[in-house]
């Protein structure tokens, strides 16, 4: 801390956090040593001011076919500056101009799901999330890509081809799904006799 001529009897602290409860305390000094602290002032919190810290690890995917599944990591309350705090969600389809905007007013939520008859699925979208409290909107992270969810393979795989092993066993092959944003991502295949 900074030490303050003997003859001063008031001084400014600067560079607290917003929102936040402190209690001070002062301490005598001079040439021979340190004196004992004062008793603590009273908690006094500082006045509430907007958001400087945006959410980290924004990310998503997944869900249902015609969503969008939002997912960031919350801000911790020392960082939120004041009460009414919640996040704002902004999307856009991959090369639109438009944002869409959404706002999520529970402090502890981390996960935002956008739904739209219209989304097809794993398309690309631009992503940002911002905070706000009462005192206004805060910083928004820089753009994320995330994908819509997925639907179930449209496209049956080719190739399909059986050789006999030995009288209880066959062995089936088939060539495998090339991913793409009509087949998604295959987990698994399903043979049936």
């Amino acid at each position: 801390p900074e030490v303050i001529n003997g003859k001063t009897h008031k001084t400014t602290v600067v560079d607290l956090s917003p929102w936040v409860e402190y209690e001070f305390r002062v301490v005598a000094s001079n040439s021979v040593g340190i004196g004992e602290p004062s008793r603590p002032s009273p908690l006094l919190k500082t006045k509430a001011a907007v958001p400087v810290v945006a959410p980290t690890n924004v990310s998503g995917g997944g869900g249902s076919r015609s969503e969008l599944v939002i997912t960031w990591e919350p801000v911790p309350e020392e960082l939120q500056n004041g009460e009414g705090f919640g996040y704002i969600v902004m999307l856009r389809p991959l090369g639109s101009t438009t944002w869409t905007k959404a706002v999520v007013a529970s402090v502890d939520e981390s996960k935002y799901v956008y739904r739209n008859e219209s989304i097809t699925p794993l398309s690309p979208f631009e992503v940002k999330v911002g905070v706000y409290n009462n005192e206004g909107e805060g910083t928004l992270t820089s753009i994320s890509i995330v994908y819509s969810g997925e639907d179930e393979p449209q496209i049956a795989p080719a190739g399909t081809a059986a050789l006999s092993i030995s009288a209880a066993e066959v062995e089936v092959s088939w060539q495998p799904i090339a991913w793409n944003r009509h087949t998604g991502r295959v987990l698994g295949y399903e043979v049936r006799w």
